[in-house]
C-alpha cells in the first residue's frame, strides 16, 4: 500500500501548494520578484547557513546514518509546502513566500544534492549516500514546482478575488489533511517506534538547526531593514523546510 500512501500524499501536497499559489495576485508576485534583499537572504540561510548547522548537529551528536542523513536532507531542502500556509496564517507576505518557495525549490535541484553529498561524505561511508532515493527526492521537487506554476497561471487567467479566497481555503484544508494523513501513516507504518522513545540527541539535533536558522534569518533580515511581514516570511521560509522530501528519502535510508 506504499504506492497508495505516496499517491495520496503527493495529491495533497500538490493541492496545498496550488491553493497557496493561486491565492497570490500576479501583480504582487511581480513586485516581490524584484525584492532582492529578501530573496537573497532566504537563499543564503537556506542553502549555506542551515545545511552547515545541520552538519554540525549531526557531527557533534554522533547521530546514526538514518537520522543523520534525514536531518541533513531537511536542512538542505527548500522552503516547505507548509511555509506558505504558515505565512498565510500569520498574515506575513504570502506573495513573497510563494516567490521564495518557487525560487528555492528550483535552486534546490542543484544545492540539495550538492550539500548532501558534501556533508554526508564527511561523516558516513560512501554507500550510505549512494543508497539515498534520489528519484523520490526529485519527484517531490517537481510536484512543488508544477503546483506553483499551475496555481499562478490560474490566478493570472481567472483574476478574481473570489477565486483567490476559495483557493486559500482549499490550500488550508489540504494542509490540515496532509498533516493528519502524515500522522496516520507514521503510526501505521512505525507503530513499534514511539516519538518519546528517542534519546535526548534526537530532540536536540532536530531543534538546534531550526532555532539557530530562525535566529540567523531574523538578524540578517533586520540588518537588511526588511519590513516586518517580510522578516516573518524570510524567517519561515528559511527554517521551515520541505519535510516531504526528507520523508521520501528516510524511507529508503
Amino acid at each position: 500500500m506504499s504506492w497508495v500512501h505516496e499517491a495520496i500524499s503527493s495529491g495533497l501536497l500538490f493541492t496545498l501548494v496550488f491553493g497557496m499559489s493561486a491565492t497570490v495576485e500576479i501583480e504582487h508576485l511581480r513586485t516581490q520578484i524584484r525584492n532582492r534583499k529578501a530573496i537573497l537572504t532566504g537563499i543564503l540561510v537556506q542553502f549555506i547557513i542551515l545545511p552547515f548547522f545541520g552538519f554540525i548537529a549531526v557531527k557533534a551528536l554522533n547521530m546514526d546514518s538514518a537520522l543523520g542523513i534525514t536531518l541533513m536532507v531537511i536542512t538542505s531542502s527548500p522552503g516547505g509546502s507548509y511555509s506558505n500556509w504558515w505565512c498565510s496564517m500569520f498574515n506575513a507576505d504570502l506573495a513573497l513566500s510563494v516567490t521564495m518557495t518557487a525560487i528555492s525549490t528550483t535552486v534546490s535541484t542543484i544545492m540539495l544534492p550538492l550539500n548532501l553529498a558534501l556533508y554526508a561524505r564527511h561523516i558516513y561511508e560512501d554507500d550510505v549516500v549512494d543508497n539515498v532515493d534520489w528519484a523520490s527526492l526529485f519527484i517531490a521537487l517537481a510536484i512543488v514546482i508544477s503546483a506553483i506554476g499551475v496555481g499562478l497561471c490560474c490566478s493570472a487567467k481567472i483574476h478574481s478575488r473570489w477565486f483567490n479566497l476559495l483557493a486559500n481555503k482549499i490550500g488550508n484544508l489540504a494542509g490540515l489533511s496532509l498533516i493528519a494523513f502524515s500522522i496516520f501513516v507514521s503510526h501505521a507504518t512505525n507503530s513499534h517506534e514511539k516519538l518519546w522513545n528517542h534519546d535526548w540527541r534526537f530532540f536536540v539535533g532536530v531543534a538546534c538547526p531550526c532555532v539557530l536558522g530562525l535566529a540567523t534569518a531574523n538578524i540578517i533580515s533586520t540588518l537588511n531593514k526588511l519590513k516586518k511581514p517580510e522578516r516573518v516570511t524570510v524567517s519561515v521560509e528559511s527554517c521551515y523546510q520541505n519535510a516531504g522530501i526528507a520523508t521520501s528519502v528516510a524511507i529508503n535510508v
